[in-house]
């Protein structure tokens, strides 16, 4: 029993004993002026016994009705008695709907709703640092318990399964298709074309030599060397002059050309069934079931690992980029009116629409746990938090009595 039942113990005990003195007073008030009467008949003893006597009933009626609600009076099992034990059902079922009627009505609980401003409330809140880091602390806290219970095995069965689904359907010639139309339209081939020339037209100056010794092969013994030399150094000037040129001029015939051969690639690419085939038995064959499954669980293995060392300290990498992110909502909530005119709109009206949804459900949970307390239990509860002022109906009974029979006594006196 805590300190709080306890003192309230001790009260009801209290006034009880309050209430019963007043009648054990009347009782020996009554007792006396009835000795006195007989000894002596003094007419205004005669007013003191009415008013013992009838405070004495009155006393003894409040009692009952008092004790009545909680108890048996005396033990005995009259009707209509202990009547919060035996209506307990009843009770709980009167105070449920009660509670909902009068103080969970849409009339009453509406003007609440509508002044929820949780935007401004909540853009304060995550502004400071400290809430921030609890948050984040939170977030962490969750986020590790979900990866250390997790299935992997589901995990990185369901990416693979969901990474097949993904790839069947993919038209590996027209995505390649559309990756080189996209190459083709932005002139990005022109610049691959420029490193190759520029590269090769290097390649052939720099290696004049193995130009001459092939010259020389196949030129034969008749011809001289210094023909040979001539030869190769033509012919290496030729072709790093001639390299040189389309580099240089954007609208070479070489590039014309090549151009025009990339988008016709890309159309027989697109739609030639030849490219389609020899693509998804390429695709077949690097992307089979157990390839996705590996690289699944891979993908899977690695992101876990990466998560659980951002999570495992502070001023991670992750952590920081969530805790400048909430602080960016945050500031951009606070000055934006209208982004917190929706929010606090959209949460007044889920939380109206929850609260239609459950208001029943605060009335039955109310019925259900009164009529699962023991009947005891119950009235004992009650007792205890409306016993103390009930004995003051006691007092006022006894007192109330005594005059009304004071009254009478009178009135029969002067009739």
């Amino acid at each position: 029993m805590n300190t709080t039942t306890d003192y309230k113990s001790v009260q009801l005990k209290k006034h009880k004993v309050i209430a019963t003195t007043f009648f054990v007073v009347m009782a020996l008030i009554y007792i006396t002026s009835e000795i006195l009467l007989r000894k002596n008949s003094v007419s205004w003893l005669g007013y003191v016994k009415a008013f013992s006597e009838a405070a004495m009933v009155g006393a003894l009626a409040d009692w009952f009705a008092v004790t009545a609600l909680f108890h048996h009076p005396l033990g005995l099992k009259i009707p209509h008695t202990n009547l919060i034990e035996e209506r307990k059902k009843s009770i709980g079922d009167n105070l449920g709907k009660f509670v909902v009627e009068n103080f969970l009505s849409p009339q009453t609980i509406r003007p609440y709703i509508s002044k929820i401003q949780v935007s401004g409330y909540a853009a304060d809140w995550l502004e400071k640092e400290k809430n921030r880091k609890m948050l984040l602390t939170e977030i962490t806290k969750i986020i590790n318990n979900i990866l250390q219970k997790i299935d992997d095995a589901a995990v990185s069965g369901f990416i693979a399964q969901k990474g097949e689904e993904l790839l069947n359907k993919v038209e590996i010639n027209k995505v390649l298709a559309s990756a080189l139309q996209y190459v083709a339209d932005k002139k990005e081939h022109e610049k691959i074309l420029d490193y190759v020339l520029n590269k090769a037209k290097y390649y052939v100056a720099e290696n004049e030599d193995l130009v001459r010794a092939r010259v020389k092969k196949e030129s034969g013994i008749l011809v001289p060397g210094f023909v040979d030399n001539m030869l190769a150094n033509r012919i290496t000037v030729g072709i790093a002059n001639y390299l040189h040129e389309i580099e240089q001029d954007p609208n070479h015939s070489i590039r014309k050309e090549l151009t025009q051969q990339l988008y016709k690639f890309i159309q027989q690419l697109r739609e030639e069934d030849k490219w389609k085939n020899e693509l998804n038995k390429l695709k077949e064959g690097l992307l089979s079931k157990d390839n996705i499954q590996k690289y699944a669980t891979d993908m899977w293995n690695s992101i876990k690992f990466i998560l659980l060392i951002e999570l495992s300290y502070d001023g991670s990498k992750l952590l920081t980029y969530l805790d400048k992110n909430i602080l960016s909502f945050a500031q951009n909530l606070k000055n934006d009116e209208t982004m917190r005119k929706n929010i606090d709109a959209w949460f007044r009206l889920n939380a109206y629409k929850l609260f239609l949804k459950n208001v029943n459900n605060v009335g039955d949970l109310i019925s259900n746990t009164v009529g699962n307390w023991e009947g005891n239990e119950l009235s004992h509860k009650l007792e205890l938090e409306v016993g103390k002022d009930l004995q003051f109906i006691r007092i006022n009974g006894t007192l109330v009595g005594g005059l009304v029979g004071l009254i009478i006594y009178a009135i029969t006196q002067w009739i």
